[in-house]
């Protein structure tokens, strides 16, 4: 596994245009992150965070300004950038094994080596027993896991998560959510992940960011160095940072 590539949004603005004219998702949003850091991004929706994503991917061309991955500029998909977004892009007709391989099979992988790193991070993310089943025959949780191994197989240094565990039960939703952190602090490839639960963002991101209403850009920053911790989730200082946060989405104190 390779480590954490930084990335970084520097004065990004997106436009769309439209039947019924332009929309603009994004102005100036500038963003750094850095090698193997885990950074969480909150605002309302419709602010652009998706569309953010989706540039940095290189799936979407900005307007103007510029993505780069450890100073490199993105102009198209790059293959150690893993996306996932909320259904998780699974095909119902592939197996287990086939999906989590998929990126591989794109890369001309050889048989033997998508066998190896399937089953690597299958075993990774607990689903080694259920390599022959089908996406319709998982839990919710499980299609989550399965999401993370593909990313896992396709050497990923940067990862982006547009709302991953939003259709999950709020039991479920924590357990994922300590998945996805364990996982990150073992593999050490630098993450975003996109969400609207304030305490999903105070529990993985060593530091939270706070997009504006559309036009999209970040009005606020929160470090959070201490989300490493094990007993985080139950702690005081868990629960003021998720106070400060929400004072800030909702215009209150000196934060706004």
């Amino acid at each position: 596994m390779p480590e954490g590539a930084g990335l970084s949004w520097s004065n990004v603005c997106k436009v769309y245009e439209g039947a019924q004219g332009a929309t603009q998702a994004l102005d100036g949003f500038t963003l750094d992150v850095g090698p193997g850091e885990s950074v969480a991004v909150l605002g309302p929706s419709g602010c652009g965070k998706s569309t953010a994503l989706r540039i940095a991917s290189g799936l979407t061309a900005p307007t103007s300004g510029s993505v780069a991955v450890d100073g490199r500029p993105i102009a198209s998909p790059r293959r150690a950038t893993a996306l996932i977004l909320q259904d998780f892009g699974l095909l119902p007709w592939k197996t287990v094994a086939q999906n989590a391989g998929l990126g591989l099979q794109i890369r001309h992988a050889s048989a033997s080596v998508r066998r190896e790193r399937v089953a690597q991070a299958l075993a990774t993310v607990g689903l080694a027993d259920f390599a022959d089943a089908y996406p319709s025959e998982l839990s919710g949780g499980m299609r989550q896991r399965l999401a993370m191994a593909r990313a896992l197989t396709c050497d990923t240094d940067v990862l982006l998560m547009d709302e991953p565990l939003s259709a999950l039960d709020a039991f479920l939703r924590e357990e994922m959510q300590s998945m996805l952190k364990d996982t990150w602090e073992r593999e050490g490839y630098s993450q975003v992940i996109v969400t609207h639960s304030v305490e999903e963002a105070v529990f993985l991101g060593q530091r939270v960011v706070v997009v504006s209403p559309r036009p999209g850009r970040i009005v606020y920053a929160l470090e959070n160095p201490e989300m490493t911790d094990a007993a985080w989730r139950d702690s005081d200082l868990f629960f003021e940072r998720c106070r400060t946060l929400r004072a800030v989405l909702h215009g209150r104190g000196s934060h706004a």
